[in-house]
């Protein structure tokens, strides 16, 4: 989110983002919250157009004209015309986006069925954030694994107050991800299960359309390094690299840290908040890290790979 279009209304100077990709070695970023329209235009102005080469932006769905299909459809082909990369669904499908009935959008709402597949059809990779860890949908109290963040940001949490459960959501999503096998779909945060991989695994088999990058979930990844260190190498042409934390030389760090060396016990971005216990590194090969931070999302969006190749979209 280095600078969001619509919702989350935060922005960070692209040059001084710059400097810390210097400092990391990273080629590149993706920004998801493009926005639409007039909005996504400054932001592919002011970061694809600005910084060729370093910078690649996502669009978003405008939900307020659900029910015009035409619409929806012509705008997600003039977001790729424009140059935009794919299509970000933040978290509020399923929980708080309402029709102008006032009815809540279901993620597998029929009316959406157009963008995912005019995305689909264009190449375009849809990255979807659905629901959040399963701490914001258990009661708070001491028993909670993430009390601490949740006391500070009650908001946060789902439970009790009319929303659908994770499992709904989930299922909801999941739904789309078998009405639409064209489409290419980014399950953001490890799908948002990274507590329990064994039920993503059965996921990414069941769904071939579906890959995942581990933002903001180093902490449930980093306290299971065994079992996530299989994941990743049983999945290593599905996953991909991606923070979604403090654009900083420090986070940066400590991600590299955990997936590349086997040091052990060691802090990670957001603790003790997320969680009050320490993870360790999983030492991954050279050949899946390759992949995990360059290659699979080159491939996704049409790049060359590390290797020189000329990559395109798997279709």
């Amino acid at each position: 989110h280095l600078n969001d279009g619509i919702v989350m209304r935060k922005s960070t100077d692209p040059k001084q983002f710059l400097g810390v990709m210097d400092q990391t070695n990273v080629k590149a970023a993706i920004n998801l919250t493009g926005g639409w329209d007039e909005k996504l235009l400054r932001s592919l102005h002011s970061l694809t157009d600005s910084f060729p080469g370093r910078f690649y932006v996502f669009c978003q769905i405008d939900y307020t004209r659900l029910d015009e299909p035409n619409y929806l459809i012509d705008s997600v082909e003039r977001a790729r015309s424009a140059g935009a990369k794919g299509v970000k669904v933040l978290k509020d499908l399923g929980l708080t986006v309402r029709d102008r009935q006032g009815n809540r959008v279901r993620i597998d709402d029929p009316r959406l069925d157009c963008v995912w597949e005019t995305a689909g059809k264009l190449g375009m990779p849809v990255g979807i954030h659905m629901a959040d860890p399963d701490a914001f949908f258990t009661r708070v109290d001491r028993h909670n694994e993430r009390y601490q963040e949740l006391v500070v940001h009650p908001d946060w949490s789902f439970v009790g107050r009319g929303f659908p459960s994770k499992a709904e959501l989930l299922a909801q999503r999941n739904r789309v991800f078998e009405r639409h096998p064209g489409t290419h779909f980014w399950g953001l945060h490890m799908a948002n299960r990274s507590e329990d991989l064994d039920e993503v695994t059965q996921w990414m088999e069941r769904y071939p359309n579906l890959l995942v990058e581990l933002g903001g979930r180093i902490a449930e990844l980093g306290r299971q390094p065994r079992r996530a260190s299989r994941f990743l190498q049983q999945f290593q042409d599905r996953v991909m690299f991606g923070m979604d934390t403090g654009l900083s030389t420090e986070c940066y760090r400590t991600y590299f840290r955990f997936l590349e060396t086997e040091d052990e016990h060691f802090e990670y971005p957001g603790y003790p908040w997320q969680g009050s216990w320490k993870i360790y590194g999983m030492g991954l090969p050279d050949d899946v890290l390759k992949k995990l931070y360059h290659d699979n999302a080159a491939r996704e969006l049409g790049l060359p790979t590390l290797a020189g190749d000329a990559s395109t979209v798997i279709q």
